[in-house]
């Protein structure tokens, strides 16, 4: 066989974005809602916590923040925050679908977490963009866990590559506006088509350059290869939304809509590589390439965190949750306070994007969810989950200058967590719950308190 040459790939549009940081392996080895809804859905995924250090104190108008989530603080008028909630199956833990489903083992294939539900019902009434929704997470299987995703019962895998990520949602360039609804959605399919084709080839030149490669060069290429399964996988049910038929909402990219610089794919820092795919989920909103999005940090087995110019070194499951007590939980309290901080910056990057429509910001029409697989981390138990709920959500939201704190009696059985996720369905305008948790949840309703 004749060796791949350098010139070869550059020679290829696609191996130029894609391939980039692996040529040089080629030298040498290395409810409908009544007071507005929200335009868009962003899930900020994250393990279980120790509840008694999380809880905050205060009420409906004011909150004194713990130190866990200080750094929520700065944006207290934005942000409302829910505990005591329990799950339909307290007893669940590792590796339950109930987080954002609101279903645990025994829904079958009716399990559908919140997103995806999202992302049908915005198809369904004639929202057609370029991705139905984009879930993104570096390692989100890490420890062998499962995720929080999940479709027809199948648990969802988030695009883990910064690099794949980028290429999905921007690999055919920036949407731009059409005048008319059929040209929106003809250029849609044409988008979605040009980017299957730039995989394809892709693909093909990884499968070439595994057998020029030493054995550590070639893990790295299998790894970047599970990265474009799961971009297929994306962009298969993204094709199959643009053939969708009747009114449609042309995209509207923002003004400000550009195209971010392309990500390096060379990180092992699953926390860098995270914060490189919030930047993506941000412009993918200005540009409206999708209106649904999550992001997930490790899985519900492991966190592995390094983050020396904090001194937090070690997994976030084994070390800083149950082995907290050495510390009296001080590691766990500072990585809660990073990644409150990492939800802040998502707020302070939406309110600096205008709508395309001038009806504000794009945070003023989002509705972002801090959401946890688990409430009680410690116990293994779903008997005190938490929510952050941000975002002006277009008016859906009720919100206070001194920050809201709901907490509901989780002896109430009716107090389920399940009812958060159907306040985020019902912030995005959705009127009907049909298909989406726990059937049997008497009155299937959101949570009182939530909506303005």
């Amino acid at each position: 066989m004749p060796i791949l040459s350098r010139r070869h790939f550059s020679a290829s549009l696609g191996a130029s974005l894609l391939l980039a940081p692996y040529l040089r392996l080629l030298e040498k080895p290395a409810r409908a809602a009544t007071t507005g809804k929200a335009k868009r859905l962003l899930l900020f995924c994250t393990m279980g916590t120790n509840p008694d250090l999380w809880k905050p104190s205060g009420g409906d108008s004011s909150v004194t923040f713990s130190s866990m989530n200080q750094p929520l603080s700065t944006v207290k008028q934005n942000v409302v925050l829910i505990d005591g909630l329990v799950s339909g199956n307290p007893g669940d833990n590792h590796g339950a679908p109930d987080g954002i489903t609101g279903l645990g083992f025994n829904g079958g294939n009716a399990t559908i977490s919140v997103d995806q539900f999202v992302a049908d019902k915005l198809k369904a009434a004639g929202t057609v963009t370029p991705l139905p929704s984009l879930i993104l997470g570096a390692n989100a299987t890490v420890g062998g866990g499962r995720t929080f995703f999940w479709r027809g019962g199948n648990n969802l895998t988030p695009i883990s590559s910064p690099l794949s990520a980028f290429t999905t949602a921007f690999g055919a360039g920036v949407p731009a506006a059409t005048g008319s609804t059929g040209s929106t959605t003809s250029a849609v399919s044409a988008q979605l088509k040009r980017r299957k084709s730039i995989l394809d080839l892709i693909k093909g030149e990884i499968t070439t350059l595994e057998g020029r490669v030493g054995a550590a060069e070639k893990a790295k290429l299998e790894l970047h290869l599970t990265s474009l399964k799961q971009v297929e996988d994306r962009l298969s049910q993204a094709m199959s939304s643009s053939t969708s038929t009747g009114t449609t909402t042309t995209p509207k990219p923002s003004a400000a809509c550009s195209k971010p610089a392309t990500p390096s794919d060379s990180t092992t820092n699953i926390l860098t590589a995270n914060q490189l795919h919030m930047d993506i989920i941000v412009s993918a909103f200005a540009c409206d390439i999708t209106r649904v999005a999550a992001i997930e940090f490790g899985s519900d087995q492991s966190m592995p965190v390094d983050l020396p110019d904090l001194g937090l070194q070690g997994d976030e499951h084994g070390g800083f949750i149950h082995s907290g007590s050495v510390d009296n939980f001080k590691s766990l309290v500072k990585f809660e306070q990073w990644l409150a901080g990492r939800f802040v910056d998502i707020i302070t990057k939406l309110k600096a994007i205008p709508e395309a429509d001038g009806s504000g910001s794009l945070f003023d029409n989002t509705i972002i969810a801090w959401c946890r697989d688990m409430g009680d981390a410690v116990n293994h138990n779903q008997k005190n989950m938490n929510f952050v709920l941000a975002g002006g959500a277009g008016g859906y939201l009720k919100t206070s200058a001194g920050g809201r704190y709901i907490h509901t009696d989780g002896s109430d059985p009716g107090a389920r967590h399940e009812r958060v996720l159907l306040s985020l369905i019902d912030a995005m305008g959705i009127t009907s719950f049909n298909g989406f948790g726990d059937a049997t949840l008497a009155g299937k309703t959101p949570l009182s308190g939530i909506a303005a």
